[in-house]
């Protein structure tokens, strides 16, 4: 049975009528986060220290790096420059099918513009089936382990695309200018919900090894690392301006914010690509800010987080860099140019993203014939090929 759209039209519309209610007050609240942004008489440092100390346990601020409303033209591209792109899907282990495996397809994108530019797009399908594929095992106990599923083979499929990313960019030839980019975060949110030994095989092993080689090539050439996430939905900034309004010297929430109504209400529900919509022009960036995740703070180290706004054409990206970039107004200058760069030649969004995408996508027509191909290879060896019944039903027609 198909959704009867004609039961839902009434919500719709209250929600309609909601949103359109609420755009007044959101329309104040913006102006109280310029205002915010502007203020000339904040004082950096004393503000950065309020920062550290605040306790918000349901939010969490930005760290300020070189200031709050600072706005940057990009530089003109380079003409001859390389961009390597990773994006990856994967189809899951389903425990009501045959065997139990799963794969990931990381698809890969090399471009290099310039007076000989070439192209290079591939898929690299990898199928994880041995036992030590399929579980993380604690060195330090046999007996515990951590199965390879839901979140964490998100937070896997990450560190394949960063590893991929790695592996590619060191064979590239030393002269290149190259932008290496990713899709999404480079914080593996999530993670802080898993063992400490998954942590160590994940991000340590993983995912904080391949930054290390791309920071390691970057000693010896002009290379740019950087995560895009159109459409961001983060408040951190926002947050840091929160921090700013509250009058309270020591910021508690718990504390001081449970009778009356707390000072930064005038800001609520502004995130900041509404702030950014208003305050940067096209091809503009904002000034660099520090991503608070903990997880970063305790396991990142040199590859702490920073990120910054991009306006491109009517939509703000949020980039991410590693502190290794952050610090390198050269390489910080260029990544802005580069990702600038491809955005425009790609409509709004990064080329080499967008195609590294169409190299990885695994549609669902894809997935049926993964699995028919599994039951066919156990059929020709005679092996036990029972699927559940669920899947079975799943499959069948029924009038």
């Amino acid at each position: 049975m198909t959704l009867d759209i004609n039961q839902i039209s009434n919500q719709i519309n209250q929600m309609v009528g909601k949103i359109k209610t609420g755009s007044n007050e959101r329309s104040e609240h913006l102006r109280a986060v310029m205002a915010k942004l502007c203020d000339p008489d904040i004082n950096l440092e004393a503000l950065k220290r309020k920062i550290a100390a605040a306790r918000t346990p349901n939010w969490s601020p930005a760290g300020l790096v070189d200031g709050l409303s600072q706005r940057y033209a990009a530089q003109i591209a380079p003409k001859d420059y390389s961009v390597l792109a990773t994006d990856g899907s994967d189809i899951a282990a389903d425990r009501n099918m045959p065997a139990h495996c799963y794969l990931i397809n990381i698809g890969t994108v090399y471009l290099h513009y310039g007076s000989q530019p070439s192209a290079e797009l591939m898929s690299v399908p990898k199928l994880y089936f041995e036992d030590s594929e399929l579980v993380i095992k604690d060195p330090s106990n046999p007996h515990r382990e951590q199965q390879i599923d839901g979140s964490l083979l998100d937070i896997k499929r990450a560190v394949e695309e960063c590893r991929k990313l790695a592996d590619l960019a060191s064979v590239l030839p030393p002269d290149e200018t190259l932008l290496a980019m990713m899709d999404g975060s480079l914080v593996l949110f999530g993670m802080q919900n898993f063992p400490e030994f998954v942590a160590e095989e994940l991000v340590d092993k993983g995912f904080l090894t391949a930054l290390n080689t791309l920071q390691q090539l970057s000693f010896s050439r002009r290379l740019c690392l950087a995560s895009y996430i159109s459409f961001p939905g983060s408040d951190q900034v926002v947050n840091a301006l929160k921090v700013a309004i509250c009058p309270q010297q020591q910021v508690d929430c718990d504390e001081s914010c449970q009778n009356g109504e707390p000072a930064c209400d005038v800001l609520s529900g502004i995130n900041d690509r509404m702030l950014f919509s208003e305050w940067l022009k096209v091809g503009e960036r904002s000034a660099v800010f520090v991503n608070p995740s903990q997880i970063v703070e305790k396991r990142y180290g040199s590859h702490q987080v920073y990120f910054f706004y991009l306006r491109v054409e009517d939509e703000i990206a949020r980039v991410e860099i590693p502190q290794w970039i952050a610090n390198r107004p050269d390489l910080l200058e260029l990544t802005h140019s580069l990702v600038l760069d491809q955005c425009q030649r790609g409509q709004g969004y990064p080329v080499a993203l967008s195609e590294s995408h169409e190299q990885a996508v695994v549609t669902g027509a894809d997935r049926e014939s993964f699995w028919g191909l599994v039951e066919e290879a156990l059929v020709a060896e005679k092996l036990p090929n029972q699927i559940s019944t669920k899947s079975s039903s799943k499959r069948t027609r029924w009038v």
